[in-house]
């Protein structure tokens, strides 16, 4: 199959260009001077190729509201310009790169309730180092559940409502096209050649260089909100197995992460423990766009993918350290 990857050169782009090895893949990068804004740079492209796999985008939290014409324009824009060029040479195939985040908050039960959707959590309640979100019933505490590809989107931040517009964007063209679309929910991705120094890092990464500069890592909150931390390998590994998946005229998404949350907390340990350094220290600290507890229900990209993680959380941590 011939595939045109976007984001070839990034953390996980370069990690999906190694697993397409068997496949005939044409590369876009902005760093190698093709932009997928530029529908000139995509026509050259675009001939002959069977499928595209989108991983360029803006990641990241964001710094603050300054960031949100970046991410339009490179996740929202950038997008339905590829996904014009796509209708204009027949390409009906597309793998794109979504994330977690289009959920905002996991999935909670209420002892009283039942299943809820918490609503964002309150700055004086953060300030407070209330962490945990109450039911928007009662207020009670509630239980975290993972998360499953039928919870309604409810993005909170910049960049989870870029790659929530990305899938609608995705679905809309299926529609019209009849071709086939496929997101892929990346968890926290972590692993080798993670962007480094950057407030777009992720957590992981942020650890890493605390702990290499001989620094504690800084542990926001109580260290004890919940993630699903998968490895880079294994997300690119899910990116070829989708080449294979979808329903012409939809969209399909999945969740790719391992289905085994750790805490925030277990992370820091872990990379000091693989490193050697410092242990973390819990600072209390928060970031208003981020949510308490979001982990996986990984069994749909089982059944209709065939993916399981190969790749264990302490295995995964001593080949990033």
């Amino acid at each position: 199959m011939r595939v045109l990857l976007t984001g070839s050169a990034g953390f996980i782009g370069g990690h999906v260009a190694a697993a397409l090895s068997g496949h005939d893949v044409v590369t876009a990068d902005l760093r190698t001077g093709v932009d997928v804004r530029d529908a000139g740079a995509l026509d050259r492209l675009l001939p002959g190729v069977d499928a595209v796999v989108h991983q360029a985008a803006k990641v990241g939290l964001g710094v603050n509201v300054a960031d949100l014409p970046g991410y339009a324009s490179a996740n929202v824009y950038g997008t339905a310009v590829l996904l014009a060029a796509m209708a204009r040479h027949d390409v009906h195939r597309l793998v794109l790169a979504s994330s977690m985040v289009v959920y905002g908050e996991g999935a909670y039960a209420c002892q009283a309730h039942g299943r809820v959707r918490p609503a964002p959590r309150h700055p004086a309640d953060l300030d407070l180092g209330r962490f945990e979100p109450g039911c928007p019933a009662c207020g009670s505490a509630l239980t975290p559940l993972p998360v499953g590809e039928d919870a309604a989107p409810d993005p909170r931040n910049a960049y989870a409502t870029t790659k929530l517009a990305q899938e609608h964007l995705a679905a809309g063209w299926a529609r019209e096209t009849g071709g086939v679309a496929v997101a892929l929910r990346y968890h926290n991705v972590y692993g080798p050649g993670m962007p480094r120094d950057t407030p777009y890092a992720g957590v992981a990464s942020i650890f890493l260089s605390a702990l290499r500069a001989g620094r504690s890592p800084r542990v926001f909150e109580d260290g004890r909100q919940r993630r699903d931390f998968i490895h880079v390998k294994d997300v690119a590994r899910a990116n070829v197995l989708a080449l294979g998946a979808g329903t012409p005229g939809g969209l399909s998404a999945y969740n790719v992460a391992t289905g085994s949350p750790r805490t925030v907390g277990d992370l820091a340990r872990a990379l000091a423990g693989h490193t050697g350094g410092p242990e973390p220290v819990t600072t209390g600290e928060y970031r208003l766009g981020d949510v308490r507890h979001i982990t996986a229900a990984a069994n749909l990209a089982a059944a209709e993918l065939g993916f399981e993680c190969e790749i264990g959380f302490q295995e995964g941590l001593a080949d990033l350290c």
